[in-house]
């Protein structure tokens, strides 16, 4: 076993103290609003920080969680999640696939259109004048296609493929598969961490997500959970009509219940993540040697 120097030794320790420090600077804005969304209203407006609540109350999380419409906004949340991903990564990686392909025709007039995309955009009121015309509003269609390919993501999956060796694609072909066998039994087992990094990201994207539900779902029995808790914290401040929501309203404290709502945002995500993260961790610079 090489020993390492004094001078390393040294060097090692000033890392992981830096390293510790920069966790530590991120984990305290998350703890801190973890207690906030137990402490009362009176504690959070006399503690400029705390990461313990003196008195731990549940008002926030009551109101958060006792409405009727939140179990069926959450499970919407999920099948936007999970169904808005697998369209995603259907469509990215059918798309990249082809485009890494050198002998396909329109190839490079394609990818100037796809980088044109990352430049210049319809904006708000042309995308959504193009969703009412096909007649997606008030459906979940509407909040899934219109993001259905990533341009970057794309650009990096391509990437990604262009990297696998030709020997192993033209070995399908002479075995009898097609382009679509080739991309099935092929280029995607080979692509696992590629396919679990963009996964994560679309998820994230999707669960995050409010704006396109609020501006394509009128229907308030659509709403996904982000929508739904963005309703609850306008509620809580007062900034919106009660006589309009299907919600039983008394008032919480105003802090905590931002914070109980970013804590159910966020902890889905988080459960999922240690599931992948092997995966994602590998993936996440894949595709980003090659241009």
């Amino acid at each position: 076993m090489r020993r390492s120097s004094l001078g390393g030794k040294l060097f090692d320790i000033a890392n992981y103290s830096f390293l510790a420090l920069v966790a530590l600077g991120m984990m305290l804005p998350i703890m801190y609003i973890v207690a906030g969304s137990f402490a009362s209203e009176i504690e959070i407006g006399s503690r400029s920080f705390f990461l313990i609540p003196r008195n731990i109350t549940f008002n926030a999380y009551d109101y958060v969680f006792k409405d009727h419409t939140l179990p069926r906004s959450l499970l919407v949340s999920v099948f936007i999640t999970v169904a808005g991903t697998i369209v995603n990564l259907f469509f990215t990686f059918t798309f990249a696939y082809g485009l890494s392909r050198r002998n396909m025709l329109g190839r490079n007039v394609m990818m100037n259109m796809i980088i044109f995309t990352m430049v210049f955009s319809g904006g708000i009121i042309p995308t959504y004048l193009v969703v009412k015309n096909i007649g997606l509003l008030n459906s979940y269609w509407a909040v899934m296609l219109p993001v259905a390919i990533s341009a970057f993501n794309l650009i990096v999956i391509k990437s990604f493929f262009q990297e696998i060796p030709n020997e192993l694609i033209e070995s399908a072909r002479m075995d009898g598969c097609n382009d679509l066998g080739v991309l099935w039994r092929v280029v995607l087992p080979l692509s696992k961490p590629v396919i679990a990094t963009f996964g994560l990201f679309y998820a994230v994207s999707h669960w995050n997500d409010f704006f396109n539900a609020l501006l394509y779902l009128s229907d308030s029995k659509m709403w996904p959970m982000q929508v739904l808790l963005r309703q609850m914290i306008l509620l809580a401040s007062g900034s919106l009509d009660i006589s309009t929501m299907d919600l039983t309203y008394v008032k919480p404290p105003d802090q905590s219940i931002k914070m109980a709502v970013v804590v159910v945002g966020t902890l889905p995500i988080l459960v999922v993540y240690p599931f992948i993260q092997k995966h994602f961790a590998k993936g996440v610079l894949l595709g980003a040697v090659k241009g």
